[in-house]
């Protein structure tokens, strides 16, 4: 049986959401964000169907339906699905509220599943590796970005120097940054989750302060 892990940050809603959404939408994150939509889908055939799992303001989502990309999101947070519709009107992007681990689509619906920044919040983890490999079709697969436990203060200093800004929210940032990494995922700790998941397995990649997580199903 999985073990359960504490909720211990809860869904960000209302001002708190949007204060976030603000921060995310800086130039430079948005450059990021079409970096790494371009890097995430290399190989990836024209139409697929892609699922972010909470994407939060949608910017990264709505990066990639500029691609050309069908695009769903799924966030548990009321107030981010609404400033996720408001930045992606007009693309081919559905933002949904919902929950990873109840997850409202049928089986093999997608080709690529992507989450970033939020996997360490869930509170069951293999649960929702398990929903994302349902969902996949065969041959798919799923990207996990997030925080490494094991990042150094080097590391986050250089994240936060990247995001330009400012150095008020420079200082939120990289102690909020601080806080979630005690909760984040090491290497190894991923490695089993995927191990005990229906994926079986997965390769993992540090890069600076974060973890990259490829499974395939």
């Amino acid at each position: 049986m999985e073990t359960t892990r504490k909720h211990r940050v809860p869904e960000m809603e209302g001002f708190q959401a949007r204060w976030y959404a603000k921060n995310r939408g800086t130039e430079a994150q948005l450059a990021q964000y079409r970096r790494q939509a371009a890097e995430v889908t290399a190989g990836l055939a024209d139409g697929a169907e892609i699922l972010e799992v909470a994407p939060g303001p949608g910017f990264f989502a709505v990066e990639l339906a500029k691609r050309g990309y069908r695009v769903t999101g799924l966030d548990i947070s009321h107030t981010m699905v609404e400033i996720a519709r408001e930045n992606g009107a007009g693309l081919d992007v559905d933002f949904r509220q919902g929950d990873i681990t109840h997850a409202p689509f049928d089986a093999g619906s997608f080709d690529f599943v992507i989450c970033q920044a939020a996997f360490k919040n869930f509170r069951q983890p293999v649960t929702a590796l398990n929903e994302m490999h349902r969902v996949l079709r065969p041959g798919g697969f799923a990207v996990i970005h997030d925080l490494n436990h094991e990042a150094t203060g080097a590391d986050i200093d250089r994240e936060v120097a990247g995001m330009n800004v400012g150095v008020v929210a420079g200082f939120t940032v990289r102690q909020t940054l601080g806080w979630l990494r005690r909760r984040a995922f090491t290497r190894e700790q991923f490695e089993t989750l995927a191990a005990e998941s229906a994926f079986g397995g997965c390769s993992v990649t540090a890069d600076g302060v974060g973890l990259e997580v490829r499974l395939t199903r």
